[in-house]
């Protein structure tokens, strides 16, 4: 279940639910301009162990931003993807990952699942038709977007809950953090992007979860830490 807190989607238990609708409850939509999101699970997440890692090859990476364009492409068109076979072991997987669209340096949609769920290419698959029809802050994505629609996919590592907040380190790692009901997200690149420090990157992820800047500091707030493998067909400047 989702509202609208004027910061943002957040999750919440209980019977009201908004007008977006998802074939799993367990994928939920956050908006916020800084790098929207969405998450998955209403429940705390668990610490998952040391990050495996990528192994995502330039052809792995090829492959999966042409699956994420043909099933975006495929719903314009009002028909089913076309399926995909890989021999590529780690894209089978399972993967926490996001689409992120963008057109003419404008985001233009973003969803994934943070929980390593479903095989990788499995999850971007089903994630850029969503991020380009169902994030609830934009209108659907029109058939004349496509063409200059840039695809940016992250490939998450397992979340690590950490002890102390000298453990973050900006631009490796992402941020979740949860505080009972209340929970944010932001991806590495965010802070990246808008040249934040880790106090600057902890306060908005705390604005992203609807919570007071310095909720970081409460003892019964979590904080997760994850890298991301990023990677885009049309790189920005």
């Amino acid at each position: 279940m989702v509202r609208y807190l004027g910061r943002g989607w957040q999750a919440l238990g209980g019977s009201r639910a908004c007008a977006l609708t998802m074939k799993m409850l367990r994928l939920l939509a956050i908006g916020l301009t800084l790098g929207a999101v969405a998450f998955s699970g209403l429940g705390t997440p668990p610490s998952w162990g040391k990050p495996a890692d990528m192994n995502l090859s330039t052809a792995d990476k090829q492959l999966l931003l042409q699956v994420a364009r043909d099933s975006i492409a495929a719903r314009l068109q009002g028909k089913a993807a076309a399926p995909v076979k890989t021999s590529a072991p780690v894209l089978q997987e399972r993967r926490g990952a996001f689409v992120s669209l963008h057109r003419q340096g404008q985001l233009r949609g973003c969803i994934g699942y943070i929980e390593p769920i479903k095989p990788l290419l499995e999850t971007v698959r089903e994630m850029a038709p969503a991020a380009a029809f169902h994030d609830p802050r934009f209108r659907p994505l029109q058939a004349d977007e496509l063409a200059d629609l840039e695809i940016e996919i992250s490939v998450l590592t397992p979340l690590k809950l950490i002890k102390s907040t000298d453990e973050i380190e900006v631009g490796k790692h992402g941020l979740y953090l949860v505080r009972g009901l209340d929970r944010g997200l932001l991806l590495p690149q965010v802070a990246t992007q808008y040249h934040w420090d880790r106090l600057t990157f902890l306060e908005q992820t705390c604005y992203k979860a609807g919570l007071p800047l310095d909720a970081w500091k409460d003892p019964n707030t979590q904080i997760y830490t994850f890298s991301a493998e990023i990677f885009a067909d049309h790189p920005r400047p």
